[in-house]
């Protein structure tokens, strides 16, 4: 009895090992400490569980049901999926050095109403950057999007994005944690930047 015990007892240790180092990547390690990772993965965990009706899918079964929608809607599935509200709670349940490693705020003026907004855009050479460059090393997709998070300052807003996954899926292996995590950050920060009414305040 007492092998059979130990055989489970190690079995379970190793299924447990095996889950918690399963959002790791050489890239991420490259980029982000430890504690970021983790925080990386609740914030793609929460995007997959927003778009999810079914909790217990995994992330590619959940995303390629979205896809079609995004293609031919645009942002319109995200908007209509994502609690916003919850989506806040999110931001608070991460530290603000992760936070700011990926996202900053910036003015966004409506010269119609002449509003000026807060607006969430990409942290100029923050670590997420620097982690999307060296994904495109080895990928001429993501080399492009890197080139336009960078040099624009935003995520992508044209839709090309779920146009390059749908054309081009062996370059975005929807079960990396690199592409999770992209593709995660990427319509989060679409649905934030749509669904924010704050008023700017520079100070």
């Amino acid at each position: 009895m007492k092998n059979p015990l130990r055989v489970l007892i190690i079995s379970i240790l190793i299924l447990n090992f095996s889950c918690s180092t399963e959002f790791s990547t050489p890239e991420l390690q490259n980029n982000f400490s430890k504690e970021q990772i983790d925080e990386l993965q609740k914030i793609t965990e929460f995007f997959k569980n927003q778009i999810c009706k079914n909790e217990k899918s995994d992330f590619k079964s959940c995303f390629s049901k979205i896809l079609p929608d995004l293609l031919e809607y645009g942002y319109l599935p995200i908007f209509d999926n994502i609690n916003f509200d919850k989506q806040k709670e999110l931001y608070k349940s991460i530290s603000n050095s992760t936070f700011e490693e990926i996202w900053t705020f910036g003015k966004a003026t409506y010269p119609d109403t002449g509003k000026e907004l807060k607006s969430m855009g990409s942290t100029y050479n923050g670590k997420y950057q620097k982690f999307i460059i060296e994904l495109g090393k080895n990928n001429t997709e993501i080399k492009k999007y890197a080139e336009l998070l960078v040099g624009g300052g935003d995520f992508e807003p044209m839709g090309l994005l779920e146009q390059w996954i749908y054309l081009n899926p062996a370059d975005f292996d929807l079960d990396n944690p690199n592409i999770q995590l992209l593709i995660a950050v990427h319509y989060l920060s679409h649905n934030d930047q749509n669904k924010r009414t704050d008023k700017w305040d520079s100070k």
